[in-house]
C-alpha cells in the first residue's frame, strides 16, 4: 500500500532501559549526566537528571534528543558556518551539541537518547551506552563532528588548515 509507511518505536520500557544504561555509564566514567530519551517524533519518554549534573544540560539533552530523532543523526554533525542558523530556524528546539543519538534498528528511527553535562566526547560515549540497551542499535560509529564545539571555534581557536 503506497499511503501508508510502516514505523518502529520505543516503548516507555524500552526508554527505560536505554535510560539505566546511558546512567549506569555516566556513573562508570564519573560524570553526572541529564539524560533524555525521545521517540519517533521527538516527544520526552524518559529523562533523568543525575545529582551533580548541569542545571542548563536539562534543556540542552531534550533538544539533542529531539533533534536526533527527527533528523535520524547524531547531532554535532552540522558545520559550523550553519549551525546557528538552523537554531533559530528551528526556535531554538534544533541543536548541533554533541551527545544526541539516534536509536536506529534494521533502518527504523526508534527515537533518540542524548545525554549532557559532560564534554562532546562524554556526552557521545553516555548516548551510544544508551542506545546499545536496545539489540541491534546502530551506533554511528563512522560520525565525524563539524561544529563549533568540535572545530574549537568555541574555545577561541580556529584549528589550522591541514597541509
Amino acid at each position: 500500500m503506497t499511503n501508508v509507511k510502516e514505523t518502529r518505536t520505543l516503548t516507555l520500557e524500552g526508554a527505560l532501559k536505554v535510560l539505566n544504561a546511558a546512567i549506569a555509564e555516566a556513573t562508570r566514567i564519573g560524570q553526572p549526566m541529564c539524560i533524555a530519551v525521545v521517540d519517533t517524533g521527538g516527544n520526552l519518554l524518559a529523562f533523568g537528571r543525575m545529582d551533580g549534573s548541569k542545571g542548563l544540560s536539562v534543556t540542552s539533552s531534550i533538544n539533542k534528543a529531539r533533534t536526533s530523532a527527527l533528523s535520524g543523526s547524531p547531532t554535532g554533525g552540522a558545520h559550523a558556518d550553519v549551525e546557528i542558523q538552523v537554531t533559530l530556524a528551528h526556535e531554538n528546539r534544533w541543536t548541533n551539541l554533541i551527545g544526541g543519538l539516534p536509536i536506529r534498528v534494521d533502518g527504523f528511527i526508534l527515537g533518540a537518547v542524548a545525554a549532557g553535562s559532560g564534554s562532546g566526547t562524554q556526552d557521545l560515549a553516555v548516548a551510544r551506552a544508551g542506545a546499545a540497551a536496545i539489540p541491534g542499535a546502530d551506533m554511528c560509529v563512522d560520525f565525524k563532528p563539524m561544529g563549533a564545539e568540535d572545530t574549537g571555534i568555541i574555545r577561541g581557536t580556529t584549528p589550522q588548515p591541514k597541509v
